[in-house]
């Protein structure tokens, strides 16, 4: 191990000795770091640092030092295929289908590109892409979805209006 914690102190009650407790960041490459830092404070997330033009860094709540920070990697990049490996989305996760209603008519007005909803038993989704085509998942849970966990991979029409 890297630090003072000895393996078998890091083993979980259950035996396991990998423990996550949840993901911590995420981060992501774009063409454009103004551009990108622009649409990420659109959705609310607020700028905490920079690194002189290599890497910008954002929290949502400001429980977290950093929740995203964006890379960029030139304007010649190209944008991602939707049947490349790699990553498909990220979800960030807002207070309630209020906020994800509310969220939609702001950018719709911002212009930013929708590309679905959906009602997934568990969450009300939508689903935007950024400018740099890195497709981003806005929902609430549903009250109660703790009960209705099985329902995970519901896929149903939901309409964010």
């Amino acid at each position: 191990m890297t630090d003072a914690t000895s393996s078998a102190d890091a083993t979980d009650t259950d035996g396991h000795p990998i423990n996550p407790q949840e993901v911590g960041h995420v981060v992501l490459r774009v063409r454009d770091l103004g551009r990108s830092s622009t649409f990420y404070e659109l959705l609310g997330f607020r700028k905490v640092g920079e690194i002189g033009g290599i890497m910008a860094f954002f929290t949502a709540t400001g429980a977290n030092h950093h929740d995203i920070a964006l890379q960029p990697v030139g304007t010649a990049a190209p944008r991602p295929t939707p049947n490349m490996v790699g990553l498909y989305h990220v979800a960030i996760r807002l207070p309630s289908d209020a906020h994800v209603r509310a969220a939609f008519h702001r950018l719709v007005d911002a212009g930013v590109e929708i590309v679905g909803s959906s009602d997934h038993g568990v969450s009300h989704s939508l689903y935007i892409k950024d400018p740099d085509g890195i497709e981003l998942e806005l929902y609430a849970d549903v009250p109660g979805w703790q009960e209705q966990g099985e329902q995970v991979a519901t896929i149903r029409p939901w309409d964010p209006r």
